[in-house]
């Protein structure tokens, strides 16, 4: 959470993990909103800036009043409009804060730079890619939602969850609440014992993006908590196929599509998103894949917990190898 201090003039929030991004771009505007209630929010994207319009925008306004300018993926800015932008967005009203966000990296460097040396507050948003980060990320989550958690609780917790923090942050709001504050491995293996489906798709999700550790992790733990083998083989299966059919009905608007799909409009820009990185022959094998374990899970494997992760494998490897 940002400080109860007044905003900084400009702050910069940089690095690529999608969820930390806008935790941090709604606490900004939180924390504005409540200092000054009368506060007005503009959001612009960096693909559509141009120095004109934010010149308008930041302004000394002849009625005065805060203003807060959120200047949203600022690597997209083109170089040839950043040396124009980039002293608008350092000189501005005392009236109005600006918070840029850049994903970081080469893209739109000279825009990071320059806001980089002149932000009186940086947000670094990287992704965790260590289990200690993501147990530290877990247990100021729990914090945040005034709840304690036992150190095995929050081990079983990350086991069931993966490394979508997310969903890390979103369990953890749950469980506070069903727990009153107190979690322990007990209160986590009930949670999720009372939510099959839910841990069931988790499997699909990870393995629809060809996230194979992360598919198998979820994978043991819904066995661990005794998930139905076909539960889980119905969630992979209906993550392949809805893939495959958003595929097939190309763009458009997801609230439109979805009537013709049979699929609600999330569900659309789900599998829109989960899309990426399929090719047609590799979705026909993951097809084939998911076909042969829906009756590999009803007794024609000898295994199917084995049959379970064998599939699992093929379809994030499918995915990423574009296997024909």
């Amino acid at each position: 959470m940002v400080d109860d201090d007044a905003p900084a003039a400009l702050t910069l929030v940089v690095g690529d993990e999608e969820f930390l991004v806008s935790r941090a771009l709604e606490d900004l505007v939180a924390d504005a909103s409540r200092l000054h209630p009368d506060v007005e929010v503009h959001e612009r994207d960096g693909a559509a800036t141009d120095s004109v319009d934010l010149l308008q925008l930041l302004s000394p306004s002849l009625f005065g009043g805060r203003r807060l300018l959120v200047l949203r993926s600022a690597q997209d800015i083109t170089a040839a409009t950043a040396s124009a932008v980039l002293p608008v967005l350092l000189e501005t009203d005392p009236e109005t804060s600006i918070v840029v966000q850049h994903l970081g990296g080469a893209k739109g460097k000279a825009i990071l730079d320059g806001v980089r040396k002149a932000a009186g507050q940086t947000i670094t948003c990287a992704k965790l890619t260590k289990p200690d980060e993501r147990m530290t990320f877990l247990r100021n989550e729990v914090r945040r939602f005034h709840g304690r958690i036992t150190g095995d609780a929050a081990s079983a917790l990350l086991g069931a969850v993966g490394s979508d923090l997310r969903e890390i942050s979103a369990v953890a709001a749950q469980l506070v609440g069903d727990t009153g504050g107190s979690i322990d491995a007990k209160a986590v293996a009930e949670y999720h014992r009372g939510r099959a489906e839910v841990t069931g798709f988790a499997v699909a999700d990870q393995a629809v993006v060809g996230n194979v550790s992360g598919a198998l992790e979820n994978l043991r733990w819904a066995l661990n908590v005794g998930v139905p083998t076909v539960v889980i083989a119905d969630a992979i299966a209906d993550g392949v196929r809805s893939v495959a059919r958003v595929m097939a009905a190309g763009p458009g608007d997801p609230f439109k599509l979805a009537p013709a799909l049979g699929m609600p409009p999330w569900k659309v820009r789900r599998a829109r998103g989960q899309a990426t990185g399929w090719s047609e022959p590799a979705l026909q094998y993951a097809l084939g894949t998911v076909a042969r374990l829906n009756a590999d899970v009803k007794g024609a494997a000898a295994n199917a917990e084995y049959a379970l992760e064998a599939a699992v494998r093929e379809v994030a490897e499918a995915r990423n190898a574009g296997r024909a």
